[in-house]
């Protein structure tokens, strides 16, 4: 009789070890260590906004100068999540994410003690880093440590947090302006990210993805994420340009990007081929039906997101002239639904095929911007909180069935590099989106014979009558351009379905 060999032991600090450890309730404290650190970078991120004013009047900055607080921070989160999978290889969730919280808090103290606009951007660089690395991880921890009836739930209270964090982080940021000037700004992350830290030298594990220990002697792809740094800033520079500047720089800009990426897939793909060194990102994972789909989704949703988030504050203010306070009172009741729509679909999601949701999401977001060009001139204001609730309940079905319709099926060493590349295009899309949606607008404004929108405008009561018509139709094209946007991620959006397995699989 043959005695069954014992099971080998688990790898101290691993998955396996800590849940052993900790006990079944170990994959909540996991995911409450990784939703705190992605709180403190998504709150870097937003909180800053409120502060440019006050931060520009400090050091004497004109607008662009000061804008690359916020532009700089996204390009450096851009290239970053492009290196997490590297940085989870050799360095181990555990170190990767203890790395990423104290740059963070570095980020913050850097700041908040600067007496130079280049220290400032310094740390802000250093945040954008660390909040890139970070995004990705919180899908690839609930992929590997929920089984596939918890997942949807997991991702619904994980999502709850990340979207209560920007929408209430600038309410709270302005407070702080007021209060003790911008330099606040920088030190309110300094607590989240200690926080993070310590839960995650404690619950988060130090082996790589897969449970494979990490691999200190892995070498970067330092000629990837060169050429994906320069084709994220040349794609950011272009897009900026489309605001302001001559067309033929934008142009050429964007048709730099354009080359940039080129080189970069070309560049990765070779190593592929040769096997070591490995690339920076692993572009087999878009030969995978469903995720190439979810990339798709993600991309337009990420421009039809972002989008509406800077189009609806400025069709409330220039559109029906209702003032910052207003803007943000009506505003925050759709925030709220789409915290607690993510809480309730992320059950859903356990029950409920990912593309189901991700469809019904979508097609409720295109119907909300439908509403939204159909609107009257007159509509009530109760109306169009309606309507901006209901496109945010639209996002709330998407939000936590994206990311597991699209990676469900890779295999656990192709996560990183799937949730790094999802992540990447929504950030992408979403820049994008909010480019066009101003030039669109802009474009629609001239057309429509609006020359002025600001103190210049006309006097008299005709005109201004005449002008308020021309602005609200300008801004019913524009939601009419994001619907089309959303009805094409719908297209997309079938396609996430997984595939049939054979009858005696089932």
């Amino acid at each position: 009789m043959t005695v069954p060999a014992a099971p080998a032991p688990a790898v101290p600090g691993s998955l396996q070890a800590l849940q052993a450890r900790y006990g079944p309730r170990y994959r909540w404290r996991l995911l409450l260590s990784v939703m705190l650190g992605a709180m403190a970078a998504l709150v870097s991120s937003t909180v800053v906004n409120v502060a440019i004013p006050d931060l520009s009047h400090h050091f004497g900055l004109g607008q662009d100068a000061a804008q690359w607080v916020t532009s700089g921070f996204m390009a450096a989160s851009v290239v970053a999540m492009l290196a997490t999978p590297w940085m989870l290889a050799r360095f181990g969730f555990r170190r990767t994410y203890v790395l990423c919280m104290a740059a963070l808090i570095a980020g913050g103290v850097l700041g908040g003690v600067a007496d130079h606009y280049a220290l400032v951007l310094a740390a802000r660089l250093a945040e954008g880093v660390a909040a890139g690395i970070v995004q990705p991880i919180p899908a690839i921890v609930i992929l590997r440590a929920f089984g596939p009836d918890e997942q949807g739930r997991a991702s619904g209270l994980f999502g709850m947090g990340v979207v209560l964090a920007p929408a209430l982080g600038p309410s709270l940021g302005g407070l702080l302006v007021d209060a003790w000037g911008w330099r606040a700004i920088f030190f309110l992350v300094v607590p989240f990210g200690l926080v993070s830290w310590a839960l995650a030298r404690r619950y988060v594990p130090v082996t790589a993805p897969g449970g494979v220990p990490a691999r200190p002697g892995l070498a970067l792809d330092v000629a990837g994420l060169a050429l994906a740094a320069a084709a994220t800033l040349a794609l950011l520079l272009g897009l900026t340009a489309l605001h302001a500047g001559p067309p033929g720089r934008a142009a050429a800009l964007l048709g730099l990007a354009g080359v940039l990426l080129a080189a970069f897939v070309a560049w990765q793909r070779r190593r592929a081929r040769r096997g070591r060194p490995e690339p920076l990102m692993h572009l087999g994972v878009f030969g995978q039906r469903a995720f190439a789909a979810g990339s798709v989704v993600s991309l337009i949703y990420g421009a039809a997101l972002f989008g509406s988030t800077y189009l609806f504050p400025v069709y409330l203010q220039l559109g029906l002239g209702l003032s910052a306070s207003w803007v943000g009172a009506l505003l925050l009741p759709a925030g709220l639904v789409l915290a607690l729509t993510i809480a309730v679909v992320g059950r859903l999601a356990d029950r409920q095929p990912a593309h189901r949701l991700v469809a019904v999401g979508l097609a409720l977001l295109t119907l909300s911007f439908v509403a939204f060009a159909l609107a009257p001139a007159g509509a009530p204001l109760v109306l169009l909180v309606a309507l901006a609730v209901l496109g945010r309940v639209g996002l709330g079905f998407v939000l936590p069935s994206l990311n597991l319709g699209a990676m469900r099926g890779l295999p656990a060493a192709q996560l990183p590099h799937g949730s790094s590349a999802i992540n990447l295009l929504r950030m992408l899309g979403g820049a994008a989106g909010v480019s066009v949606c101003g030039v669109f607008l802009e474009w629609r404004l001239a057309a429509h014979g609006v020359t002025a929108i600001g103190p210049g405008a006309p006097a008299d009561a005709a005109a201004l009558a005449g002008t308020a018509a021309a602005r609200l139709a300008a801004f019913a094209d524009t939601f009419w351009l994001l619907a089309g946007v959303c009805a094409l991620a719908l297209l997309s959006a079938p396609a996430l379905r997984p595939p049939r397995r054979p009858e005696g699989q089932r």
